[in-house]
């Protein structure tokens, strides 16, 4: 019994070494490098949040071979850039572009941080400037003399 074990064991475990790997040929080291470096900067349109290098989906895998193309026709890394965009929009990058469709994206989280401050100030001042309340009942002197004014009439009814 254990040997029938030990050979589904080994059946299973070689059967991942004949799962598909991208092996790419390079000219030269440094487009290698060039390679590994933008297929990590890219976003694969299907994955959420996987780059290319990482994903293993169809279209993660022509985007790898036309990286590869592009690298060995001469192309540059802004060429590329260019192209993948151009294609599949701003979301294959991991960081976007600054332009006119992506200043909110920019600069939002700082106007929503500044919004946020100015707003807790106005209300913290608001709050300061108000009634001066008795730290005791927490009411301020016309509202002292309104409940004492209330509680005479109570009395003399």
């Amino acid at each position: 019994m254990l040997r029938y074990c030990f050979a589904v064991l080994l059946l299973c475990i070689s059967s991942v070494s004949y799962s598909a790997i991208d092996t790419y040929e390079f000219s030269d080291e440094a487009n290698r490098a060039r390679f590994q470096v933008l297929a990590a900067e890219l976003r694969c349109p299907k994955c959420q949040n996987q780059n290319i290098a990482d994903s293993n989906s169809p279209i993660a895998e022509d985007l790898r071979f036309e990286l590869h193309r592009m690298l060995e026709t001469g192309a540059d890394d802004d060429q590329i850039v260019d192209f993948m965009v151009t294609r599949y929009g701003e979301f294959v990058l991991y960081r976007p572009r600054m332009s006119a469709q992506t200043y909110l994206l920019w600069y939002g989280p700082a106007a929503l941080l500044i919004l946020g401050i100015v707003v807790v100030l106005v209300v913290s001042g608001k709050r300061k400037s108000g009634n001066k309340k008795d730290s005791a009942t927490g009411l301020s002197e016309q509202e002292k003399q309104r409940l004492d004014h209330l509680l005479k009439q109570d009395q003399d009814k």
